[in-house]
This record gives C-alpha cells, structure tokens and sequence, in this order.
C-alpha cells in the first residue's frame, strides 16, 4: 500500500479539528521540549553547550542537549568515537580566508554529509546543534545580505572524529545548509538565518515552502519532467500563479474554487469522474489530504475504496472549510503493489510491496546526478514509512519480491535515475525563474533532493510513479543504510560512495565561488584563441582581473578591468621588468589579491612580479628551475633522497646544448636514439626523435637557422632563446598528470593518457581521460609528479607534469609549471567537476583551493587533434570551425580549439594542434567508438591520419 503520505507518523485517524495557525512556529517550530532522554549509551554531558554572548532558555537549552545526546547516539551505533570537548581552548582561524561548511539541523538527518564533509574537508565541516551558536551580522557593500558568522559548532574530521570547538573569532560560513522540514526545533529562527547571506546556501524557508506544496511539485514533475505521479485530482483555492494554466496531464486533474461554501454539487460530479476514469489504472483505494505548506507533516492520512464516491465527496467537501489560499484538498490514488512474477512457486505470506528511496544531487553545471538508491519492503496491506522501516539496496528487495535477474535490475535503476534526475531538473528550472526575494536569497537554491517512488506495472513495464519530494527523509534513510558498514563487523564488505558525495563535492565548489567572489587578479600574458574560456570563467565567477599583454590589441583588454600595455616577452630582462610592473601597479593604486600566469612565456616574470609584491607564489627560483627542461632533470638526477622513493628514480639523462660543441659532447654521453627539443619550448615545436650523431647535428642546425627569436614562432618560448637539449627516448605510453598543491601537499591530481605520436615527431595525436593504467600505476604516475614538484621546490600551485610509464616505472618528460594546456582543463571540470582555473587562483590569492579529497569521474572523454596539415581540406568543409562548434553545442562532440585558422598555417616541423574534437561516454570504449564513427564523417580519419591507430592505446 503506497500513498505519499504513508511517510508521516499516523494512518488513516481523522483530522483534529484544531487549526494549525494556533499552533507555533513555521515547520513544526519549537513547541515545547524535547521527548525525555531515551538515548542508549553513556557519554558525557557536562561539555561546554552553552555559547558565549548568546544564553539560551531553558527549553532552548534543552533541545541544544538532546541534539548533542543524539548525535552521540548516532556516533556511537556507527561505531564511532565520542565528541570531544575543545570549547575551553577556542580555535583561531582567518574569518573569510577558509572554507567553512555549516549544518544546522538533526544530527541523524545529516550525519552522512556531516562524516563525508570531515573526509573531504577536515575540520572544515560544522555541525550547529543550536541557532545561539550563529550570528548574522551586515555585509558591507551588500546591501539587504548578512554575513554568517559561526561561534560554536562540532567540527567533523577523517575516521569520524568529532570536536565541540569554539571559535575566536567566529568563523565566516562559505556555504549554510539549514534542515528546515517538519519536526522540532526552534523553526522560525533557523528559516531566518539561512535567508538572505552572502554566502550559498542549499535551502531555504522560501524553497522550502514550494517543495513542499505536494500539488505544486507534482504539477511541477509532470509538466516538465515528465515524470509519473500517481493520478490526483486537486479543488484548489484560490490557486498560486505557478499553477495557474490548467492540467498538466489527464492524470492530474486541477479544479479551481470560486469559494469554500456552496461547492457539494461540483465536487461530487467532479469525484464521480475521476473515481471511474482510467486514470487511476488498477488502484482500488485513494487517499484523502490537503495540499500546502502549513499542512506538511501535520495532518493525517484518510484512506477510501475507490467505489465510495458519496463518502469520498463528502469528505472533500469537509476539508474545504479548512482551506486558505493556495491550498488544496487532493484525492489521489493509492498505488497498488508491483506483481513480480516469482521463478518457481512464490513464498507463502501476504503481498510484498516496496518503497524506492532516492538521492540526487546537483552538481557542476546544474545537472543532476543520482547519488544513492535505498529501498523498503513491507506488507502490501499496511503503510510503508520512513523511520519505520529498514533501508535496504534496490537488489536486495528486488529479489525479495521476484525479480533477481542483473538485466531486469538494471532497466529499474536506470528508470530510478532518470526520474529522479528530471525532478531535480524541474525543480531547478523553477528556480531559475524564481526572484532572489522568492528563493529566500541571492545564492539560495535546491542543491539536493530526495524522491520516494512507488513501483508499479503500467502496459507490461515497471514503472517508478513519484510520491512525494523531500530533503532530509531520503538523506537519513541512505545514510541509514550506509551505518551498516560503518562500525567493525565479522566478514567482509565493501563500502560504496556515502550518499552524500556530491553533495558536499557541490558545497565545495560553491564555497570556493564565495571565497573568490569580487577578488582583484593581476592576470599576465593573456595567450590566444585558446585561453578564451579565461575571461568567460572570471565573469562567472565574479572575478575582478587585471591584465598585463604585449600585443595593444588583443581581444581580452577590452574584458579586464584594467589593461596594462608592457612588452613580457624579452624575458632575459625579467627581473628588471618585474620591478618596473611593480612601480606601475602601485602608481594604478591596484590593490591586488594576487598575481598568476597560466602562459608558459610568463611564469618567471610572473614569480618575481610576486615577490615584489608580496603576494603569494613559489619561488623565482623554483620556477626557473622548472622551466628550463634540462635544468629540471639534471636537478632531479640528483635528489637522491631521503625520503625514498627520490626523485632521482624519475629523472631521464640529458645534456644542455648551446653550440655545436655541445653537440658533440652530448652524443657521446646521452644514450641514442634520443630526443632533442628547445630548452624553453612549448607545443611540442621543434621536438624530434635523433637515432644518430648525423640526425643530431642536422636538427640543431636546422633550428639554429629557422627559430632564432620570438617573431619567428611566437608563444613557444623563443623569448627566452633558442637553445636545445638532448635526453635519452623513454620506451613506454605518455601520459599528463595535473597536480594542485598547496603549502606542499598535494590536494588533487588528475591523470590522462596520450597516443602514440608520428614519429619522428612528437605532435600530440589523441588522449583519453580518466586514465586506463591500474589503480597501482596511476597512484605511481601521481607521487612521482609530485616528488618531481617538491624537488624542484614547486609548493604553491596548479602544474602539469608530463611523464612516461615505462616497465621499470614512470619517467619524467618535463614539468610545465603551470595549468594543463589545450583541453586539460575543460575535460576535468566536464568529468570531475574541479576547475584547475578556480584552483590556480585560488592559490594565487593565498587561498587553500576548496577541492573534493577524492574525485570521482563522471564519464570517460577520449580526443583526437586536428592539424592543419592533415585537415586543412576537412576544416574549410564538412570539420569548418562553424560545424564543430554547433555539434559542441548540440552535446555531440567537445571541441576545444588551441589557435586561430591563421596561427596554424605554420606546417611541417614546427606544427602546432589546430583543436581537439573528443567524445564522451560511460565507457572509454564508447567514447572511442563514438569518437571514431564522427572523425568518420567529418573526414578527420583518413589513411595519412589513422584515428584507429591513435586510439588503439585506449583500449
């Protein structure tokens, strides 16, 4: 038996004749005290509750203990260690400068995000067992917008270790999650802390009060998700102008009163059809109940067989004198138990029926992503209610019911997911169109959803209908479930991702938006076509950038807010050009968060700019010394540690060339075949496989004579000369590795792999993301680009390692102290949801990047490059910029493009990638054969350009 209100506390008793407006407070609000303590367990209680400046009452008070004695509880059956008292030595912490993640609300509800946020942030994740513990305060230059401040809360680490901390001063909230749904509680205070602030929040008391309108949010599901409800037929009063417009469906039937009087003989005719349309399928009962938000949680269910028209009316008409405006009395149908058919005989005992519980969270871009499905199973006869019945995985009670096949399992999952995700679809969609004074707030939106589902069997298919939407309940019952392998237990079993995931990965990601919104960037070398996403990016994020370009002209010095005309590029003058950079900055009166470059020619520049500054970056030092590829390995050659494994083990022997002489040296030093590339190059220009002395003194030659400063191929490091190096050719598959780091540790990295180029040249032809290497491998590849960091004392930012996975390990091809090039970044932010762009400015202004501490890929995206050599034909035609920048646009295809048409005639030796044309999917292997049939069509493969052969590596 599945109704939507087979979730609350009571069924089928009638209605009290009480009206609600004599009762207190918005959503359940603290109405008398706790229940008595009826927590199993002993812990200690005599902890610092009380907070400092703001007394509570005693039933305030009160309810400040029973939260802390139930999360004790909930630590306690979770197998965790008890909270422990810190208040007496308050924490210090930079107020505005840190990632601060605060729940108020039941410390059962949330637990699963409340552990998961100790994992991803440590010490960052608040929990507030009392409104005392939060003060709003005025933003300055905010208008109307508060500034949440945090003087107390339990603070959540790795291992489920817990801390009452005060904190002096009070922490600033980046991100404020309030649990605003019925039950006790002081509800008034806490819907008005989360309305209004400058910093994001997940809900609010004016979202809440829409998703909570069960008519609303039903109309909502069906008119634009296209999601199935049971059938409903609503008398309305007076309905909001968001219903207004008619039925959605046949199957939601809305009849609109002029009145509450006077109204039987309408409601009779209109209950007599809907009783006896088709619409309600085989449902033999409906249930009676009133729609609204003052209604929720707070009434009770009334129960009807569907051929009790008189009865049924008669109590619409009843409940129509309880109405107000905008509220409604619904008649719905009760779902009727899915009938699985049994392999064999089925089990003696009544009809089963189930409940399907499930989470879904918005995450980067605004799509919704399923995060976790749980299920309950009960008597069909009887109700099935959250908190009243145990969670179970999908699996489980589908093989509890008769259906054990994986196939048939999966078709009912993906049918869970894809509802689920059109219903947050939908309700973000409402909310787009909703004003800040509607959502409670400026940065106020839904951020996750939970959806209870009935199963039921329309036209031979199983179909998940949508009861009712929801955000603790389905939070709780996941986490629920999760506490089954939380504490020790005998046997073995393997722990899926907490529910809760992407949701904290969302508070995160909106956390760093508020810590970098309206920060002032000092931005030098603006690059090309490629690095447009840059200015996109900082207008999104609210960045305030500052930029410093050779060329007068360039497109970006109409995007910044301040243009600064200074030629970088004769980089042999760096430190006398960064004092003078630092002379015109001040005579501007710039007052600069920080300074980054994301273009290879101006790294060094950009350190010693830094320094005169005195804003954060790694060192000049460090920087050269990483730019400069021979200096890199022969440096590392000779950190042999400790601590071991030394960067040593990764280093590949080299020699620096500046003359003929060097040349010959070298050949005799350097195994052969070997590599020989410019010392400060960039794109792979100039980089070729020598297999002997001849080949060596031929190539140095050659770009001795055509690449001897900047005009002759801007933007691959010419500036800094022209001289060469030959290292030993590494045998092995080439892969990139992007690193965040902060203070010398690392906080994120990202592994991708490259295919084979064409030799004896090194242009990239294709890469796949995430990596097809081993968990073993990748976790080498990573610590050995971060051992290769550290040793050349790169502490402080976003960087790209470049190395080889070789038989004896990986190698290092060269370090680029910088953000990852061409399509590095659009790809992680596309599967990861990290933006190495936030990330390096982030670090440039001092800030600790607010990373997830373990992301999880969302997809697969394997590439192949275009090069105007190969496809000048194609990309004039059928591959034209216009074509594949419509099939980005339509989700077909990613194209990234690096140059303008123009930029890319330089052909032959010195080629540099046009675009990357890639495709996504679950798998690498439909990425690369989606990717493979549009490369096809498009006529980027041919014979001279073997896209098979490039993505061969992948498979």
């Amino acid at each position: 038996m599945l109704s939507s209100d087979l979730l609350g506390p009571q069924w089928n008793c009638p209605l009290g004749s009480k009206d609600l407006e004599d009762k207190e407070g918005l959503w359940g609000g603290g109405s008398g005290r706790p229940p008595p303590d009826y927590f199993s367990g002993s812990w200690r209680l005599d902890v610092g509750l009380d907070c400092k400046g703001s007394p509570e009452g005693a039933e305030a008070r009160a309810w400040t203990t029973y939260y802390y004695s139930l999360l004790q509880s909930c630590l306690r059956q979770a197998g965790l260690p008890e909270t422990q008292d810190r208040s007496q030595e308050p924490r210090t912490g930079c107020p505005g400068a840190e990632v601060t993640l605060c729940i108020l609300g039941s410390p059962s509800t949330f637990l699963s995000v409340l552990l998961e946020g100790g994992v991803q942030s440590p010490g960052n994740m608040l929990l507030c067992l009392s409104p005392a513990w939060l003060t709003k305060v005025p933003a300055p230059g905010r208008p109307g917008e508060a500034a949440l401040l945090v003087s107390k809360a339990v603070s959540f680490h790795p291992g489920g270790l817990t801390f009452l901390d005060d904190f002096v001063p009070p922490r600033q909230a980046t991100y404020f999650l309030v649990g605003l749904g019925p039950g006790p509680g002081q509800g008034r205070e806490a819907a008005e802390l989360a309305r209004d602030l400058t910093c994001p929040t997940g809900a609010s008391a004016e979202l809440a009060r829409l998703l909570e309108d069960r008519l609303l949010t039903r109309h909502l599901l069906v008119q634009k998700g296209g999601v199935a409800v049971p059938a409903t037929l609503a008398f309305t009063y007076k309905p909001p102008t968001l219903l207004q417009g008619g039925d959605a469906s046949p199957g939601l039937r809305l009849v609109e009163l002029s009145g509450k009087e006077g109204q039987e003989a309408l409601v009779k005719e209109e209950v007599g059809a809907f009783l006896h349309s088709e619409a309600l399928g085989d449902a033999l009962q409906v249930a009676i109940k009133l729609s609204g938000w003052r209604w929720r949680g707070r009434q009770a269910l009334r129960l009807f067989p569907r051929t009790e028209v008189g009865t049924v009316a008669d109590t619409v008409v009843a409940l129509l004198e309880k109405l107000e405006e905008e509220e409604s009395v619904l008649v719905e149908a009760v779902c009727p138990p899915a009938r699985l058919p049994f392999p064999g005989n089925a089990p003696p005992g009544p009809e089963l029926a189930m409940r399907i519980c499930a989470v879904v969270c918005r995450t980067q871009g605004d799509r919704p992503l399923l995060s976790k499905v749980v299920c309950a199973v009960g008597r069909g006869d009887r109700p099935l209610r959250h908190q009243n019945s145990l969670p179970r995985t999908l699996e489980v009670v589908l093989a509890q019911c008769g259906l054990g096949e994986a196939a048939q399992v999966a078709v009912v999952r993906q049918s869970v997911k894809a509802a689920s995700e059109a219903a947050l679809a939908a309700v973000l969609a409402l909310e787009a169109g909703l004003s800040a004074e509607q959502r409670g707030g400026r940065l106020a939106c839904t951020d996750f959803l939970g959806v209870d589902f009935a199963l039921t069997v329309a036209g031979g298919t199983l179909i998940p209908v949508a009861l009712e939407l929801n955000t603790g309940l389905c939070l709780e019952a996941c986490g629920a479930l999760e506490g089954l392998w939380a504490a020790p237990r005998w046997g073995t079993a393997t722990r899926e991702a907490a529910a809760a995931t992407p949701l904290v990965e969302t508070m995160l990601r909106r956390s760093a938006r508020c810590l970098m919104e309206g920060k002032q960037l000092l931005v030098i070398g603006a690059g090309g076509v490629g690095k447009k996403f840059v200015w996109e990016a900082a207008r999104d994020y609210g960045l305030k950038l500052h930029l410093v370009e050779s060329d007068p002209n360039h497109f970006a010095s109409q995007l910044v807010q301040t243009f600064i005309h200074f030629d970088v590029t004769e980089h042999r003058k760096d430190e006398e050009n960064a004092r003078l950079l630092a002379e015109l900055v001040r005579a501007r009166g710039l007052q600069l968060d920080g300074c980054f470059s994301y273009w290879d020619d101006c790294l060094v520049l950009t350190a010693l700019l830094c320094q005169e500054l005195g804003l954060p970056c790694s060192p000049p030092a460090a920087m050269r010394l990483a730019k400069q590829k021979s200096r890199t390995q022969l440096h590392l050659l000779c950190c042999h540690g400790p601590p071991w494994p030394a960067p040593s083990l990764h280093a590949v022997p080299c020699c620096p060339l500046e003359s003929e002489a060097d040349v010959e040296r070298a050949v005799c030093q350097v195994p052969l075949p070997g590599v020989m590339k410019l010392e400060f190059g960039a794109g792979a220009v100039g980089v070729r496989l020598v297999e002997d002395a001849l080949q060596c003194h031929q190539h140095f030659s050659q770009i001795a004579h055509d690449l001897q400063g900047e005009a002759d191929h801007p933007g691959i490091g010419l500036g800094w000369g022209n001289s060469m190096l030959l290292m030993e050719f590494i045998e092995g598959t080439e892969h990139d590795v992007d690193l965040v780091l902060f203070g010398g540790r690392l906080l994120a990295a990202f592994v991708s792999d490259n295919g084979p180029t064409r030799l004896p040249g090194f242009t990239e032809t294709a890469a796949c993301m995430p990596t097809g290497l081993a968990p073993e491998q990748e976790a080498q590849l990573v610590q050995a680009a971060f051992r290769c960091c550290l040793g050349c004392g790169l502490l402080d930012g976003v960087f790209n390692v470049e190395l080889k996975m070789t038989k004896a390990g990986p190698r290092l091809i060269e370090i680029n102290p910088r953000m990852g090039g061409f399509y590095l970044r659009d790809w992680i932010l596309e599967l990861y949801g990290v933006d190495l762009l936030l990330a390096a400015a982030m670090v440039a202004c001092g800030l600790q990047p607010a990373l997830p501490a373990h992301p999880r890929a969302s997809g697969h995206i394997v590439g192949v490059t275009g090069l105007v050599s190969q496809h000048l034909q194609v990309l004039s035609s059928t591959a034209s910029q216009e074509t594949l920048q419509a099939l980005h646009d339509q989700g077909l295809l990613r194209f990234n493009q690096f140059i303008s048409l123009e930029e890319a005639q330089v052909t032959g030796e010195y080629e540099e990638p046009y675009c990357s044309v890639a495709c996504a999917g679950p798998s690498p292997a439909e990425a690369r054969l989606r990717l493979l049939g549009l490369c096809q069509g498009l006529g980027i493969d041919g014979p001279h350009y073997p896209v098979a052969h490039f993505l061969s590596h992948f498979k």
